[in-house]
């Protein structure tokens, strides 16, 4: 119905109750979630000289909440004076529930204390302070609430299933871990545990403060379980990056009978980019489509990024091509497809072809860019695009842009023009802009400047064990024993350890995982076997004349053979010739491992597609895309 069709039916209401159709149409314009009408027609009733009562204002402010109006909430907070509604329990709790959605909870709380009997009102002013992420305070007034309980002072304060819900869901960072678990006891204890509602909130916000092993456990014990159970366990498993465990939980949640909604194969697709398990991820596409959700954006810009983070970019050029409207996330999706592949001059005519579509770029496109400019060796073309972020678009760079240029000059050998950069930023340097300086020191094997950088990137991030690795590297590099020595005894004094490198590929829809030196494998004795062969034809074709200078992880931590020698043995062994084979590793891929396969596919006449911890590289005949610029 039109609003100029309220109008007319709402201009002649019946004469027993003037108010009553006003009411009544405004009712139904809330119930249909058409909030701005509603306001329109209010406005409309006060021309037509009707007044409001007690039952129009809470459909009102709902559409001021939903619509976070705080002026119009004020507003019409001087009606319900005026009108000598404030009285009424249910205004004040709309009015609380208002002001908390227009972030003005000092507001919502004045109008709670001016109760003189705030007893159903608790809820709303708790849920309000979750809502704006006051746990302490939703936690001190949940106390309040519960002395007076205790000491009989009104008899109409319980808490009960709304009330916990709304204290959980105020848990949204780390930093309340502490409140939701005491939180999580209070559920224990007042026999809420068992509320599917509070259960799924108790899981949520494990998730959310990071700590989804509670979170299993709570789900674990979950007797019965919704579409929302499952979504955020998923969820949690994604955003924390236990791609496996999502899998594995997507399985159980088919076999448990529940369908999956857009949110279910959002997680799952993400899970499926990181494992790089393409054939899972061609069923969820047809999931999608079965399911009529091929029209949903996010879905799509989704599987742009699973196949090409899959290294299948053919298929996610096919799904963005034939995507209708394209927002600014579907270009970042496909230029940073492009971009870690290392078709960087792609990258580039595709964020041309966005400008000129009149697609606004964004800070996130940039970093896409500039990241594919990098691995492309396209440095002043990357140059000029920095330029323009704030020449141009008005941009500020951050870190994550600062960062990749100084990858960008680093590749290029300007090492000098990297360090100067660093020293002009407007934003303070963080971890990564020095851990590009000292990646680009490791290419160039230059120990001067790695020093530097390694000083203020272990200030920065003094656990992250990777800087340390790359000095140790750069001073093996240099032959430089006694600074080798000195990152190993820091090492050991800082107690770092990491878990070796390990390397997935798919066959017949499973993930098979293979770590560094494995020998846990059903087929160990076969691959290996065939590794001993690989390596006998290599030497043939390439003698080791020289010790090999690239240094990995790996090494540093005195593992076995590297984990992708073995997939792609095993890949070797179980599929057909001419077969192109991917490979993901969690680590940058040592030059051995690299000079290795960039042979074996020239042996075997095969194609490898292997994506380590920065890019893709893709060995055909002998040569790698990346040109050995890695």
């Amino acid at each position: 119905m039109s609003a100029d069709q309220l109008r007319e039916s709402a201009a002649a209401p019946p004469r027993w109750n003037p108010t009553t159709a006003w009411n009544n149409q405004l009712r139904q314009l809330s119930k249909q979630r058409q909030y701005r009408e509603a306001l329109t027609l209010y406005r409309h009733m006060l021309r037509s000289s009707f007044f409001p009562n007690t039952f129009t204002f809470p459909f009102l402010l709902k559409s001021c909440a939903f619509l976070s109006l705080p002026l119009a909430a004020s507003q019409l907070h001087a009606h319900v004076i005026r009108t000598g509604s404030q009285p009424d329990p249910y205004t004040r709790s709309s009015l609380i529930n208002t002001y908390a959605k227009c972030s003005l909870h000092h507001h919502a709380r004045k109008v709670f204390d001016e109760m003189p009997n705030p007893t159903i009102c608790y809820n709303a002013m708790i849920s309000g302070y979750s809502f704006n992420s006051k746990p302490l305070h939703a936690v001190c007034l949940f106390r309040k609430m519960r002395r007076e309980e205790e000491d009989g002072l009104d008899v109409d304060v319980n808490v009960n299933a709304v009330t916990l819900l709304s204290l959980v869901s105020g848990c949204s960072v780390a930093t309340h871990l502490t409140i939701g678990v005491c939180l999580h006891g209070c559920c224990v204890r007042f026999g809420f545990v068992t509320d599917l509602a509070v259960a799924n909130s108790l899981v949520t916000m494990y998730v959310k403060c990071g700590e989804v092993e509670l979170a299993r456990k709570v789900f674990d014990e979950m007797l019965v379980r919704d579409l929302i159970t499952w979504n955020a366990m998923i969820s949690g498993y994604a955003q924390n990056g236990h791609a496996r465990c999502v899998l594995e939980v997507y399985s159980e949640m088919k076999l448990s009978g529940v369908s999956a909604d857009a949110v279910t194969l959002l997680g799952v697709m993400s899970a499926c980019a990181n494992l790089g398990a393409q054939g899972i991820g061609r069923e969820v596409e047809r999931e999608i489509e079965r399911r009529g959700f091929g029209c949903n954006p996010f879905l799509r810009n989704a599987l742009v990024n699973m196949y090409a983070r899959c290294g299948n970019l053919t298929r996610a050029r096919e799904v963005f091509d034939r995507s209708g409207e394209k927002s600014v996330v579907s270009w970042t999706a496909i230029i940073g497809g492009y971009g870690i592949h290392g078709h960087g001059e792609v990258a580039l005519e595709l964020f041309d072809e966005m400008v000129e579509s009149a697609v606004r770029p964004d800070k996130t496109v940039f970093v896409s860019v500039l990241s594919a400019c990098s691995h492309a060796g396209l440095t002043d073309r990357g140059l000029e695009y920095f330029k323009e972020m704030e020449r141009k678009y008005g941009l500020q760079p951050g870190p994550e842009h600062y960062s990749c240029v100084v990858d960008l000059l680093g590749r290029a050998g300007r090492l000098e023009e990297a360090v100067n950069l660093i020293k002009s930023m407007k934003v303070k340097p963080d971890g990564a802009v020095w851990g590009a300086l000292l990646g680009a020191c490791k290419i160039h094997k230059n120990a001067e400047i790695a020093e530097l950088a390694f000083q203020h990137v272990v200030e920065l991030e003094p656990t992250n064990i990777g800087y340390y690795v790359l000095l140790s590297n750069i001073y093996t590099d240099a032959n430089n024993l006694e600074g080798v020595s000195r990152v190993r005894v820091m090492m050991r004094e800082r107690k770092l350890r990491k878990d070796p490198g390990y390397s997935y590929v798919e066959y017949k829809g499973k993930m098979n995982l293979f770590y560094s030196g494995d020998l846990s494998h059903p087929q160990t004795k076969q691959i290996y076997r065939m590794l001993d062969e690989l390596e006998s034809l290599v030497k043939e074709v390439h003698p080791p004349n020289e010790k090999c200078q690239g240094r990995s992880e790996e090494l540093l931590i005195g593992t076995g053979v590297h984990s992708e020698k073995l997939a792609i043995a095993f890949a070797l062994l179980n599929t057909k010739s001419g077969t192109e084979i991917t490979v993901m590793k969690n680590l940058r891929v040592c030059v051995d491992c690299h000079l290795f396969i960039k042979l074996v596919s020239k042996i075997v006449n095969r194609q490898f597609i292997v994506r380590d911890a920065t890019r893709f590289h893709h060995f055909r005949d002998g040569i790698c895309s990346c040109k050995d610029y890695w």
